[in-house]
């Protein structure tokens, strides 16, 4: 049987094919290369277990050394050194076309990055970057994750152009201006390290 050409291939379109099953669809996107997520995270979560870990085997190794160690002493450091890693567990961070989510053990945040309202840091024992969008969804991030991992920053910065000029981004330039320069600083660090010129 010979061969029929299709007209779409000969203008480069790609071939026509029978309409399939309706794709799926859920509330979590589905992963892209366009998605840039935070490079650190198992990294911080490891070091995290560790010093949970760590200051329960010193509690553990005090109280032996002292005699002191019962069941009910044992819940107690237990506990502590649980308490302490939900204090440090990192929040997941991912950042796609327009959206940014964190993703921690209380759940997850996400704010539409298109469509800012503001942008504001906060400084105190540790910095944070609040961002909150036109639907009044807010999230909280730690802008030195930004500055390591530039892919995160240049997809925020991007979106938050886009609110600027859509009119919807009404605060915010300092607080965006300050963590480009920082982004910017540690760029041209690495570029002179590996350079040799450091």
């Amino acid at each position: 049987m010979e061969r029929r050409d299709d007209p779409r291939e000969a203008l480069g379109l790609p071939p026509h094919r029978a309409p399939g099953p309706a794709p799926h669809t859920s509330a979590e996107p589905s992963p892209s290369p366009e998605v840039a997520h935070d490079l650190h995270w198992a990294r911080d979560l490891r070091s995290a277990v560790r010093c949970s870990a760590l200051l329960l085997a010193l509690l553990l190794l005090i109280d032996h050394a002292a005699g002191t160690l019962t069941g009910p002493r044992v819940l107690l450091w237990t506990g502590l050194a649980a308490l302490l890693l939900l204090v440090l567990y990192p929040a997941r961070v991912a950042v796609g076309e327009g959206w940014l989510s964190t993703r921690g053990l209380l759940g997850t945040r996400r704010v539409r990055t298109d469509h800012l309202v503001s942008v504001r840091c906060l400084d105190g024992v540790g910095q944070r970057l609040v961002l909150r969008d036109t639907s009044g969804a807010r999230v909280e991030i730690d802008p030195r994750l930004l500055v390591a991992n530039p892919a995160l920053w240049h997809r925020l910065d991007d979106d938050a152009r886009t609110s600027a000029l859509r009119g919807s981004l009404v605060c915010g330039a300092t607080a965006l201006r300050r963590v480009s320069e920082r982004v910017d600083d540690e760029a041209a660090r690495a570029v002179f390290k590996v350079s040799g010129l450091d």
